[in-house]
């Protein structure tokens, strides 16, 4: 059982890894505009390897552009290699369920959503970049980002011996959960989607400049158009269907967005600033993330989206999930509880609430 649990964790790391990987493959293919690159899925130009001009000429009238295309299938290749992984390590988890009912539970979930996210894949293509498709299918990859990670980082903390509290580690030490953590979870992932939606309406340089937008504090903007749901389905979305003005209005709520994760961050390290080392380093990590990624996000906009700053960009946004997870495995998500002091007076103050 130790050999299994240890490939397990292994698995589950590599995994973290290839999701990470897929995930910005994902975004890579959308700044090159290869979303499209093959028209069809899930081969391209009906063929599991990109074809020559002549061979595509056959099967579509979409001129094949070789660069795109093999952009496009690289990410379709790793995403079926995380497929495989998922459905090794849910084999290995079965191995162990005897002692753990729970392992292969999990792995059959992240399994499943691995497949969900394969079917979004699937959508963005066939319905020609639709921006909810195309937001939902970033968050569907965040998700199995953290779903992995969360599944390595639970394994990691257990010996052998205690294999059957992998899912249910005793929590009578800590102390009620922490709403301003789950606060801030739900504003982060809020940030995110609407990163995601700025993105897939390429609204990414509807606003120049910072603090300003177009040299104004408050542009024309079309939130009723912008937040528009319920796009029509069968244009091409590549480059976006929307107005300036709708665009404009994305790419503010975004910022204002950012400015709202920022004051949650400086509420939560105020929670905690006499909290266990451990937890408060937690929050500065996330901190310094957070800093370093306003700070992309500033000559993201300065230098019009250039690709490498638009990866990192998105690198950043998951790096900052990561540590704000592994902080509420480290404490983050039970409120602080105070040790008790050695000072009777101390001591008597608390007890009695003078």
């Amino acid at each position: 059982m130790e050999k299994t649990l240890s490939r397990i964790i292994g698995l589950s790391l590599l995994a973290v890894v290839l999701t990470l990987l897929v995930l910005l493959l994902g975004v890579a293919t959308r700044l090159l505009d290869a979303g499209l690159g093959c028209p069809d899925w899930p081969g391209c130009y009906g063929r599991l390897l990109v074809p020559d001009a002549e061979q595509a000429a056959q099967f579509s009238s979409q001129p094949l552009e070789p660069v795109k295309a093999w952009m496009e299938m690289v990410h379709r290749y790793a995403a079926a290699s995380l497929g495989v992984l998922s459905i090794v390590l849910l084999l290995f988890s079965l191995r162990m369920r005897a002692l753990n009912q729970s392992l292969w539970k999990y792995s059959l979930a992240l399994l499943l959503l691995v497949i969900g996210q394969g079917l979004f894949g699937m959508w963005t293509v066939t319905l020609k970049l639709w921006p909810v498709v195309v937001t939902a299918h970033l968050l569907g990859g965040l998700t199995c980002l953290i779903g992995f990670f969360s599944f390595y980082w639970r394994l990691r903390e257990v010996e052998p011996a205690d294999a059957e509290q992998v899912v249910a580690p005793d929590n009578t030490s800590r102390g009620p959960v922490n709403p301003l953590f789950w606060l801030t979870l739900v504003v982060l992932v809020g940030q995110i989607t609407l990163g995601g939606w700025t993105s897939s309406n390429y609204a990414g340089i509807a606003c120049t400049g910072f603090p300003q937008c177009n040299h104004e504090w408050w542009p024309d903007a079309d939130f009723q158009q912008g937040f528009h749901l319920s796009p029509d389905i069968g244009p091409d979305y590549l480059h976006g269907q929307l107005e300036a003005a709708a665009r404009t209005a994305i790419h503010l709520s975004h910022r204002v967005g950012a400015m709202l994760l920022g004051i949650s961050l400086m509420l939560l390290y105020w929670q905690q600033r006499h909290a266990d080392t451990c937890v408060k380093r937690s929050v500065i990590l996330v901190g310094v993330l957070y800093g370093i990624q306003l700070t992309v996000a500033y000559w993201l906009v300065s230098l019009s989206l250039p690709f490498l700053l638009a990866l990192l960009h998105t690198l950043m946004a998951a790096l900052i999930l990561m540590a704000l997870v592994q902080g509420g495995f480290e404490g983050l998500a039970w409120k602080p509880v105070r040790k008790p002091s050695r000072n009777p007076v101390v001591r008597l103050r608390r007890e009695y609430g003078h």
